[in-house]
């Protein structure tokens, strides 16, 4: 099952909440401003499924790009695989030259347990890289059961799951900022 109407945020509830407390900070909003200090972009990008990766990162540099981000100030690894990203994720954020990065694949099911392995280690992975940095690290890795559904999920519009990782990186950096310095 995909997200649907259904599941989604309803419109108005986060400004509902906000009249309500006496703080109420939105990723999704910050997200969306295009002022403020630029953010720093580390992309980890699988060569593995290397055609859909590469949809991928074309979303994400575009939804960068519409954020506001300079492009130069981007860097690109690529590693072989899915399995790989955690560990460049962390030697990004080492290198102090980041304030988030974006990691980008694909697992696609076959017929043996590899895909649950490296799905499932590579999400840990990346979990616990942005739990003991303190720095935003963004699961834009597919895990789908077919190359179809991998291919709808890296179509060249704003439904793309990079442009998506993009919007969530900036987002949450902006919100850990906002949160550590007391601003909004």
């Amino acid at each position: 099952m995909t997200s649907s109407d259904l599941t989604r945020l309803t419109p108005g509830v986060v400004d509902a909440v906000a009249q309500q407390v006496g703080r109420s900070l939105d990723a999704g909003s910050l997200r969306d401003a295009t002022s403020g200090r630029a953010v720093r972009v580390g992309i980890a990008c699988a060569e593995f499924n290397g055609g859909i990766s590469s949809r991928l990162l074309d979303g994400a540099l575009a939804g960068l790009r519409r954020a506001g981000c300079d492009l130069a100030a981007v860097t690109v690894a690529w590693v072989p695989g899915a399995f790989e990203l955690p560990l460049v994720a962390s030697a990004l954020i080492r290198t102090g030259s980041v304030d988030a990065v974006i990691c980008l694949g694909a697992v696609i099911r076959g017929d043996t347990g590899h895909y649950e392995f490296v799905a499932g280690e590579c999400a840990a992975g990346l979990q616990r890289v942005q739990l003991d940095t303190g720095v935003p690290v963004v699961f834009g890795v597919l895990t789908t059961d077919t190359v179809d559904q991998a291919l709808e999920r890296s179509e060249d519009d704003d439904t793309n799951k990079g442009f998506e990782a993009a919007s969530t990186a900036i987002g949450m950096r902006r919100l850990l900022d906002a949160l550590s310095s007391g601003e909004a």
